[in-house]
């Protein structure tokens, strides 16, 4: 059964990854994984680094990263950035790495309205070792065995590389926030035999939400006493790539220092398959020494089952150059999730 199992679930996630990209639950504490235009919008200087690690109660792993960094020139109204996101899945030693380079221009629309639009280049590579690949036509389902490999029809060539565009739009005001994203615009082809062509779709999405500002609270440090931000925050991501979509949506409270996360991610397939629906719980700290950490963990809902899966745990860090924090006239506008 456990083999069973194992074997579906792998074919399963193999044409999963050929049309999906890594998703990240902690969506907005990766914003130039998430979105192009998101490069500079915070108006400091930044880096950062998410971390994904996906059903690690099975025998086999999925990880997935992505670490990036960015900048906003005040004269130039621009921001720019680099990434470099990877993945691997160690049943057939499946690796996706790709390296990128943003440039996003922000555009005012009124006194505290603005608009950022972005563009990302990047070169990705795909790599694969199919020695242990299980083919379907391998399978005897009539008597429930695995018929030996077939050695010469795997394809020779182990890694496919390809420049690819993505684009984005994202609209904000101290309130409400829009963003909408187009990756792979290209469709490069990602398919290992040389005869054949396997696009990668184009990933679609669509995120925004609304900030609610609650009523500040007083900290007493024994020296003086400073104002607590506390603030609720309501969010949604929706993406579609090929013939899958997604929805997350949820709500993030934030009581300075601590950010507390509740989000559901499900919407149904049009093809019918199982959708990697989750509740997510998310804890994080904001310090006045410009890091951001965030924990969050998945509780699958999915058939797979929580058991089975042993969930998602996901990692977030950000540090946000401190000299810019200091400087009262660099204060960020964004008011979208932290994670």
């Amino acid at each position: 059964m456990g083999k069973g199992f194992l074997l579906i679930l792998f074919f399963f996630t193999i044409g999963i990854s050929n049309a999906q990209d890594t998703q990240f639950s902690q969506f907005y504490a990766a914003p130039l994984f998430l979105n192009p235009a998101f490069a500079g919008s915070s108006e400091i200087t930044r880096v950062g680094f998410n971390f994904r690690n996906q059903w690690p109660a099975l025998d086999q792993s999925f990880v997935a990263f992505s670490a990036y960094a960015d900048h906003f020139i005040e004269s130039k109204n621009s921001g720019i950035g680099f990434i470099v996101n990877g993945s691997r899945e160690s049943l057939a030693n499946l690796q996706n790495t790709e390296v990128g380079l943003l440039y996003s221009y922000r555009l005012r629309l009124g006194q505290s309205s603005f608009l950022h639009m972005g563009v990302q280049g990047s070169y990705a590579t795909r790599s694969a070792s199919f020695d242990e690949v299980v083919l379907s036509t391998q399978l005897d389902i009539s008597k429930g065995v695995i018929l030996p490999g077939v050695g010469g029809a795997l394809p020779d060539a182990r890694q496919r590389s390809f420049a690819d565009l993505h684009t984005g739009l994202f609209y904000y005001n101290p309130r409400f926030w829009l963003g909408l994203s187009g990756h792979h615009l290209t469709q490069p082809n990602v398919s290992y035999l040389d005869l054949d062509k396997n696009v990668l779709p184009i990933r679609y999405s669509a995120h925004g939400g609304v900030k609610f500002d609650l009523v500040p609270g007083a900290i007493n440090d024994y020296f003086n006493n400073t104002q607590q931000e506390r603030s609720l925050s309501l969010a949604f991501n929706y993406k579609r790539q090929g013939l899958y979509d997604q929805l997350d949506f949820g709500m993030e409270l934030f009581v300075d220092p601590i950010i507390l996360g509740l989000w559901y991610r499900g919407f149904p397939t049009r093809m019918g398959l199982p959708n990697n629906e989750a509740l997510i719980a998310l804890i994080g700290f904001s310090l006045q020494s410009g890091i951001d950490l965030g924990y969050s963990y998945d509780f699958t809902l999915s058939q797979l089952g929580w058991r089975n899966s042993g969930g998602a745990h996901e990692v977030s860090l950000r540090y946000s150059f401190v000299n810019q924090l200091w400087d009262k006239s660099q204060k960020k506008r964004l008011p979208t999730f932290k994670y």
